[in-house]
């Protein structure tokens, strides 16, 4: 499994049950029943629920509160919104949505810009919306 997840094996609790749930759109990393690891183009990355597992220090975008509502209805995330990103952030990228008061992730998405670009630019889109709050990875119940 470690081949799989990469650095995400780390969160991953000593004796956890871990499962692969295959689905139409990505396969799904359980821990212990939970959604923490999706699998994108077979490329690991978080989950909200496993979002919420971890310190957030990389690979995130931060966006004002009036975009938050946009966010939970699987809205892209336009330049406009962000007050801060990753500067390390590449093009193609999975990052973080998270929202400036609470910093709790939102969403997650491909990059669609670089960091620098998604804090400099003033209009356009930023990021394309991946996973949110509400959607059906975050409503999966085992």
């Amino acid at each position: 499994m470690h081949e799989i997840l990469g650095e995400y094996s780390k969160i991953i609790p000593a004796k956890a049950t871990v499962e692969i749930l295959e689905t139409d759109n990505q396969d799904i990393i359980l821990i212990n029943g939970n959604p923490w690891i999706m699998l994108i183009d077979d490329i690991p990355f978080l989950t909200l629920k496993g979002a919420l597992e971890v310190e957030i220090t990389s690979q995130y975008v931060v966006v004002d509160m009036g975009a938050v509502k946009y966010m939970t209805k699987g809205a892209d995330v336009m330049s406009p919104g962000i007050v801060k990103a990753d500067p390390n952030i590449k093009e193609g990228d999975f990052v973080i949505i998270i929202d400036e008061t609470h910093h709790k992730p939102l969403a997650i998405g491909r990059s669609l810009i670089s960091g620098e670009e998604m804090t400099r630019n003033t209009e356009g889109k930023a990021v394309k919306n991946l996973h949110y709050i509400g959607d059906e990875i975050w409503n999966l119940e085992i």
